[in-house]
């Protein structure tokens, strides 16, 4: 079987430092419970390196630890909304937020991204999609599984919108150091001074390739954050789930991200190489990427996503993910992760279009 879906990256033969790793989980100091709601200065601070590094300087004030993004997630859901409230999401995008709203009792309503060579935002559906109900606006930047970042123009009138209707914006973004090449007007973060009530997301699943670790963080930004900081605090004394000995080890670990970033990068910039090569004269066309850890094939429409995902799977023991996974409007598309080994993901794109060729 050649799983061309896998985008766990603790198992695609990454060499991660070890030793390094387990050195930095064995401090004495994650033997002490010291509860902090908004988690260890130490690893806010550390946190804030991570931004200024960056050129984006965040106080360790306005960082909020979590014990994951889809926990940041449910905080801000619990934070900004009531039962029945709504929150704009993007579409296509990760499926995870209808999931992640239902148990908050908030409904999604989504919103579309548009392709015409790029990708790009629908501001006037966009628009049309916002109600009495609705109380903030889900960026993913870069989008999963499109691979699109935010534009500057577009960032000026998203964040226009959200303070004009007193919205909130929950910017995603994981993904933000895995872009493909360099373009001006890519916006990396929305953690700058903002018109709207910003939430920045991300954490040690992406960025340092430890889902393991279970540690992530909110930056909070714009009119309101104090207020909006002591609430979310309120909400994670009453959880207190990020453990010690991460919180203790995450100044080194992400001192150690680098080098597994780089080889990440490596990886996927290199499969992404290996499949616009492949595809070229094909029937498959490869949609435009800017950045992750995915790619977006268009396949004849000679059959529908389930049939084309299935036929790989029971002819070719290639396992793909089909468009409507991630609310894709269309057909066809099909999704490949970047990640797999480069052998398995050469095997597996060479059976793919030996099938959309037949």
């Amino acid at each position: 079987m050649l799983d061309l879906t896998e985008s766990n990256p603790t198992r695609v033969g990454l060499a991660y430092p070890q030793a390094e790793i387990l050195g930095a989980l064995a401090d004495t100091r994650a033997l002490r419970y010291h509860p902090s709601p908004r988690g260890l200065d130490s690893a806010r601070e550390a946190v804030a390196g991570y931004y200024g590094d960056r050129g984006t300087p965040v106080e360790r004030g306005r960082i909020l630890l979590t014990a994951s993004t889809s926990e940041a997630y449910a905080y801000l859901f619990k934070l900004l909304a009531n039962p029945g409230d709504e929150i704009l999401a993007p579409r296509p995008s990760y499926p995870l937020f209808e999931f992640l709203a239902g148990l908050e009792s908030v409904n999604i309503r989504q919103y579309p991204l548009r392709y015409d060579g790029v990708w790009h935002v629908d501001f006037e559906a966009l628009e049309q999609a916002i109600t009495p109900r609705t109380r903030g606006i889900v960026v993913v930047n870069p989008n999963n599984p499109t691979g699109s970042f935010l534009k500057r123009a577009e960032l000026d009138v998203l964040d226009s919108l959200a303070a004009d209707r007193g919205l909130a914006i929950l910017s995603d973004e994981v993904f933000r150091d895995y872009g493909f090449g360099e373009e001006a007007d890519r916006v990396s973060t929305l953690a700058g001074e903002r018109k709207a009530l910003t939430f920045c997301m991300s954490g040690l699943s992406k960025i340092a390739g430890l889902p393991q670790m279970k540690l992530g963080w909110i930056a909070l930004n714009g009119p309101d954050r104090e207020q909006a900081m002591d609430a979310l605090e309120l909400i994670a004394d009453t959880y207190l789930s990020v453990s010690t000995p991460v919180q203790v080890a995450l100044p080194r670990l992400l001192e150690l991200s680098g080098s597994i970033l780089n080889e990440i990068r490596e990886r996927t910039a290199s499969n992404l190489a290996r499949l616009r090569q492949a595809i070229h004269g094909s029937a498959a066309t490869l949609l435009r990427t800017e950045g992750g850890w995915y790619a977006v094939l268009q396949v004849p429409r000679t059959r529908t996503e389930e049939e084309w995902t299935l036929m790989l799977l029971d002819e070719s023991n290639v396992l793909v993910q089909p468009g409507f996974f991630f609310d894709f409007e269309t057909e066809a598309y099909l999704v490949l992760s970047l990640l797999p080994e480069p052998a398995t993901f050469a095997e597996g794109v060479s059976r793919l279009l030996d099938v959309t060729a037949a």
